[in-house]
Formats: C-alpha cells, sequence, structure tokens
C-alpha cells in the first residue's frame, strides 16, 4: 500500500493506491482509517475501486453501508474512484448518486474527480 497526501484548497487528501484488495471487510476498512489517519493526519481518503472487494458493490451484501458508516464514525470522508459503468444494478447507481450530492461519502470516475470532491472544489 502506498500513501500519496495532495492538498488543494487547503484541504489535504490521502490518495491510496494498492495492488490488492484493501478494505474486504468492516475490520480492513477500519484499519485502514487508522493507518491512514495515523500516518498522514488526513481526514480524507480517496480510493481506487480495485482495491475494495467487490461485494462493497453489492448493496444487498450490506457491506457497503456497515463499512461507510464507520468512515462516518471516524469523521472521514472517502471518495471511491473508478470505471462503474459495467455495474447495471439500479439500486447501486442510485446510491452512488445519492452519496454525490452529500458532502462524505462520493463515487467518481477518476483520481482528480475524487480528489476534487473531497477538496471542495466547484465544478466536480
Amino acid at each position: 500500500m502506498k500513501i500519496e497526501v495532495v492538498r488543494k484548497n487547503d484541504t489535504a487528501v490521502a490518495v491510496v493506491d494498492s495492488k490488492g484488495k484493501l478494505i474486504t471487510d468492516v475490520q480492513s476498512a477500519l484499519d485502514l482509517i487508522v493507518t491512514v489517519k495515523y500516518e498522514t493526519e488526513c481526514m480524507n481518503i480517496a480510493i481506487s475501486k480495485e482495491a475494495v472487494t467487490d461485494d462493497f458493490f453489492i448493496l444487498s451484501t450490506g457491506l457497503a453501508g456497515e463499512i461507510l458508516q464507520k468512515f462516518i464514525n471516524y469523521g472521514v470522508r472517502f471518495a471511491v474512484y473508478g470505471d462503474f459503468s459495467g455495474y447495471t444494478s439500479k439500486p447501486l447507481k442510485d446510491f452512488m448518486y445519492e452519496s454525490n450530492m452529500g458532502k462524505d461519502i462520493y463515487f467518481q470516475p477518476d483520481r482528480s474527480g475524487a480528489i476534487d470532491k473531497l477538496c471542495g472544489c466547484s465544478g466536480s
């Protein structure tokens, strides 16, 4: 796992890069939160969808809700970025759309979009 801190709009974002799955269950999400906060002191985390278990994107498993609740509980804003076009589930698309309208959880098509959302940049 590699963590790069990107600063934009006076906001720091920890962009986490991994060749393998980092978030596979609730405990691994908590481990990621703690590691990033300890190493970078960032309260904003962006991660590629490839580093997140596929079960996260199947809403019926309940995994997304459990994991995202941990981010909210720990006061960490979170963005997942990548190509979501392969997902055909209407509930998942609706969930991602509603998340993007909020202030804490985002699903973006690319790394720069995730950083922009977490930094509050207009036009994103």
